[in-house]
């Protein structure tokens, strides 16, 4: 008999992925093939897998480690939602896994399967995916999860959720820069996955620019090399000649801005108004400062951990989702 072995290696072996071996575990073959449940049957036989508590609903024993998935590790955002996530899970006597899906669904689907390999208590997600279907499994799975940073729309109760109040702060910024007397926003968006806290922030300045009948524009710097952004930036800036302020709406596109707005030889608050969305700190040297939205990546992540222990230690039936303010931090930018 193969001893230890796990849904993630039953996975492998069939050639699906685990929230498809988890749904078959739990007698869930609404959305499964025949063929594919009899690939699962014949593969669980042939490898002698006997279900873990974590895959059957019945966990009576607890590994002491929770699996945290992050889009892009690299980002100084990811950083400090880590360390807040950590800074509650460590004293409480647990291990945490980092994983990097790299904004990639592939990618996040294989770091929560080897996560799953390692019978973690539970997970904290920063999602790719615009619906929850591809994190149905785990729910099914019985597994503890919880969502930070990206919103999306419907969850089940059982799944905890925390997120900046993005939309909010974004609606108040834009009735702000009205009564400043500007007449033209530019954001300025990077959108690397499905799903994006950029979304809502978006929503929320078309719909401050409506109220108050001023011209907006989102331009979407994902695919646009240097030369392409200056050329748009500058052509929505001669397209308007009222007072015009532009909005950087992730951190590290704010290096790219700055970059555009001297090749233009533009000056702010003089020529143009300038915000961004967090910048951890070092845009205070930049002339007298930049006016800043910034999010709160440790609290959301003590909050997540926070939710996540709930869950595990008092097998909470719903959790609900947790909106944390966005503090401004005002300069002289705009």
């Amino acid at each position: 008999m193969k001893k230890n072995v796990t849904i993630a290696d039953v996975a492998k072996n069939a050639g699906v992925s685990v929230t498809t071996v988890s749904r078959y575990l739990n007698g869930n073959y609404k959305k499964m093939s025949p063929q594919t449940k009899d690939i699962i049957t014949n593969t669980i036989k042939t490898l002698n897998y006997a279900p873990k508590a974590s895959a059957r609903k019945m966990r009576t024993k607890y590994s002491k480690m929770v699996g945290v998935v992050v889009a892009d590790i690299s980002n100084v955002f990811s950083s400090l939602l880590f360390k807040g996530i950590y800074d509650v899970l460590q004293p409480a006597g647990y291990d945490v896994l980092l994983m990097n899906s790299n904004n990639s669904n592939d990618e996040e689907s294989n770091e929560i399967q080897r996560l799953f390999s390692q019978q973690v208590d539970g997970l904290i997600l920063q999602p790719n995916s615009k619906t929850f279907n591809p994190y149905q499994g785990i729910v099914e799975a019985n597994l503890p999860m919880v969502l930070v940073d990206r919103e999306i729309k419907t969850i089940p109760k059982a799944v905890g959720a925390v997120v900046s109040s993005n939309f909010d702060s974004s609606y108040t910024l834009g009735m702000y820069l009205q009564n400043m007397g500007y007449k033209k926003i530019i954001t300025v968006s990077r959108t690397l996955a499905e799903i994006s806290a950029q979304e809502p922030r978006i929503e929320a300045f078309k719909k401050a620019a409506q109220i108050n009948n001023l011209s907006y524009q989102n331009i979407e710097a994902k695919e646009m090399t240097s030369d392409a952004l200056k050329q748009k930036i500058s052509n929505e800036i001669q397209s308007h000649t009222e007072k015009t302020v532009i909005i950087s709406l992730m951190g590290p596109l704010l290096f790219n801005l700055l970059s555009t707005l001297r090749e233009l030889g533009l000056k702010f608050p003089q020529d143009i108004g300038l915000v961004s969305f967090d910048d951890w700190e070092w845009s205070q040297y930049v002339n007298d400062g930049i006016f800043l939205l910034k999010q709160q990546p440790e609290l959301l992540g003590k909050i997540a951990a926070g939710k996540l222990l709930n869950q595990i230690d008092h097998v909470a039936s719903t959790s609900g989702t947790t909106y944390i303010p966005v503090h401004v931090v005002k300069k002289a930018s705009i």
